[in-house]
């Protein structure tokens, strides 16, 4: 298997939405962002899949390493071998990479924020810059397209941390800032047992809505902030941006039943979406 193809069966694997979007991309930028990102699903999956954090924390150590090695011109893994080739391109730095790392390097050391400032921090490291190196990929031309790739990536994984709560309770984590959780009156242990339906409380309903309408400011003020001039090329995000965000109305619809099960959208319907944005280019 060559670096290219390890890479593509890595993004195919994951079911992302990001997935379909990169199937309208030309053939060069395509297998510059599945490169990238099988990246980043290597270093999340370290902190996703090992449980022992001493030996996730080693291996997070040795992609540092792997990231400097790499820029130095001596990549081992098949994932930055076939990102390599496209760095100079598309202005792809070692610290991006290394802010990706630092930002699973967070979910080791905690597993709480106490306010959304916090959060905000972790979600810049493992979507703002992600979408930082996207938007540069997908085409780039404005400086104000990284504000609006930024903005669009926090509201990316806004809507990423409302669908998995469940999941991330399983992990013993919470990404609900701690704070907005005694505004709501939810107490932490409600939500890492997972019961239904006790755990779905008008409470709890309330704490959730209240996050899914900051992500979809979110939503609005990274659409406010892409310059026309770059619309066209940005149509890849545009695609992901409109599949998460009809992924957030589902889980509204829903009424936030996120604790016992995983919400999503069907393959054919995230193609669906990604076909229309094509086709309107919004």
């Amino acid at each position: 298997m060559t670096p290219d193809q390890y890479a593509q069966q890595r993004a195919a694997a994951s079911g992302s939405s990001f997935y379909y979007a990169f199937q309208f991309l030309t053939p060069p930028r395509r297998a510059a962002i599945t490169a990238f990102y099988a990246f980043c699903r290597e270093v999340d999956d370290v902190v996703d899949e090992i449980q022992d954090p001493g030996v996730a924390g080693a291996k997070l150590a040795w992609w540092r390493k792997e990231v400097q090695a790499a820029f130095a011109g001596q990549p081992s893994h098949p994932a930055m071998k076939a990102l390599m080739p496209h760095v100079r391109d598309y202005d792809i730095r070692a610290d991006h990479l290394l802010a990706v790392i630092e930002g699973c390097q967070m979910d080791l050391d905690q597993s709480r924020y106490l306010d959304f400032a916090g959060l905000q921090r972790y979600c810049h490291l493992v979507a703002g810059i992600v979408g930082e190196v996207a938007s540069g990929i997908f085409g780039r031309t404005e400086a104000q397209t990284i504000a609006y790739a930024h903005k669009l990536g926090l509201a990316l994984q806004l809507t990423n941390i409302i669908r998995d709560v469940g999941d991330d309770a399983r992990r013993g984590r919470i990404y609900l800032p701690v704070n907005e959780l005694q505004q709501f009156g939810v107490k932490a242990n409600e939500i890492l047992l997972r019961q239904a339906p006790w755990g779905y409380s008008e409470r709890f309903t309330a704490l959730m809505q209240f996050q899914a309408e900051r992500a979809h400011r979110c939503y609005d003020e990274a659409f406010a902030l892409l310059p026309e001039a770059d619309r066209k090329a940005q149509k890849p995000g545009l695609m992901m941006a409109n599949i998460y965000r009809a992924l957030l109305r589902e889980l509204e619809a829903e009424d936030f039943r996120v604790l016992h099960q995983k919400i999503s959208l069907t393959p054919l319907r995230k193609v669906w979406i990604a076909m229309k944005t094509n086709w309107r280019g919004r």
